[in-house]
């Protein structure tokens, strides 16, 4: 199988290469910009190049995107250029190619103003069942890249699976509270609870999703770490959070307290994956029950391939000359 990979000299595009490089498959990188890992320099954006790459694919990882911390150094525009017209771009080369599996890279930011319930409801939880309410135009084109995607796999037939990944970045977080109120490792871990995953596991979906895509046809599904939580602890994680996570992960307390970290006071939502595990068969490996006792044993709790990939960054300049003193360009709105 000859798997397109678009995005490849990103974050999750490099780690997809290097997996399927590394396990002696046949993989095209895509991207715009040129790296050790692409062998397609050009625009998703541009018809022709994208028609040229899919020539001979069987497979297509969607992978190539404007990220939400580009919101405030790209236009409105471009986002509907990358994300959107981009995606139509490749969906119908695929069907011209006859690709028989296409696997999109969507978000869990396309829910919106879903994952944030009013003051003294419980904890959202966050299922593929949840109605997305995009509050930014990146949301906005990732949920109308997928629905094309949904398009083309009920007009064309296309085998297509859409990954709604929750946080799996290295950087540092883009709230500025937050980076103030906690260590960034103390914060990353915090949310292997409810809004995190590897990036091992991230790829191992994608991959898996190539393969299953032929027999499931088309679906959505949530990429997350598995939860400790239950829909009972809703109501108590928005005004206790630590009593929750006390209760079902009780060691966390005294390593926490030995490193000088906290939990967060409240959680507001909790990313479930248990479709994924259903019915992709995903087994992610990385869980906040696990990441403590990586912490306990003094090891890094991250996978071999997280800390292969590094941190990239989004952008080619430094914030700085945006007029932002932290990790992103200030927000123009």
């Amino acid at each position: 199988m000859r798997i397109l990979v678009t995005g490849s000299a990103g974050h999750l595009g490099e780690a997809l290469m290097r997996t399927l490089q590394g396990a002696g498959r046949a993989a095209i990188g895509l991207d715009i910009k040129s790296s050790p890992f692409t062998q397609r320099v050009g625009s998703i954006i541009d018809r022709d190049f994208v028609a040229q790459c899919l020539r001979g694919v069987d497979a297509v990882v969607h992978a190539a995107t404007l990220h939400k911390p580009h919101i405030a150094s790209h236009t409105r525009q471009q986002f509907i250029d990358t994300n959107v017209t981009g995606t139509l771009n490749l969906l119908e080369a695929a069907v011209a190619a006859g690709v028989k599996s296409f696997v999109f890279t969507s978000t869990t930011s396309a829910f919106g103003r879903a994952l944030s319930p009013p003051a003294g409801a419980p904890a959202a939880w966050i299922t593929e069942e949840v109605v997305p309410q995009p509050k930014n135009i990146y949301g906005v084109t990732k949920l109308a890249a997928e629905n094309l995607c949904e398009l083309f796999s009920l007009t064309a037939g296309l085998p297509c699976i859409i990954l709604r990944t929750s946080r799996f970045f290295p950087e540092n977080d883009d709230d500025a509270d937050s980076r103030r109120a906690y260590d960034d490792a103390n914060l990353k871990v915090n949310e292997f609870l409810y809004r995190r995953a590897d990036l091992e596991d991230v790829v191992s979906a994608h991959l898996l999703s190539v393969e299953r895509a032929p027999a499931i046809g088309f679906a959505r599904f949530i990429i997350s770490a598995t939860t400790p939580f239950a829909r009972d602890d809703l109501a108590l994680l928005r005004v206790n959070a630590a009593a929750v996570v006390k209760r079902h992960v009780p060691a966390y307390q005294a390593e926490y307290q030995r490193r000088g970290w906290s939990m967060a006071p409240c959680i507001d939502r909790v990313y479930v994956n248990e479709l994924a595990r259903s019915q992709l068969g995903w087994r992610p490996r990385y869980d906040f029950a696990g990441v403590l006792q990586c912490l306990i044993g003094q090891r890094d709790f991250r996978s071999p391939l997280a800390r292969a990939i590094g941190s990239k960054g989004y952008h080619d300049k430094s914030c700085t000359e945006w007029g932002s003193a932290g990790p992103y360009p200030l927000n123009k709105g």
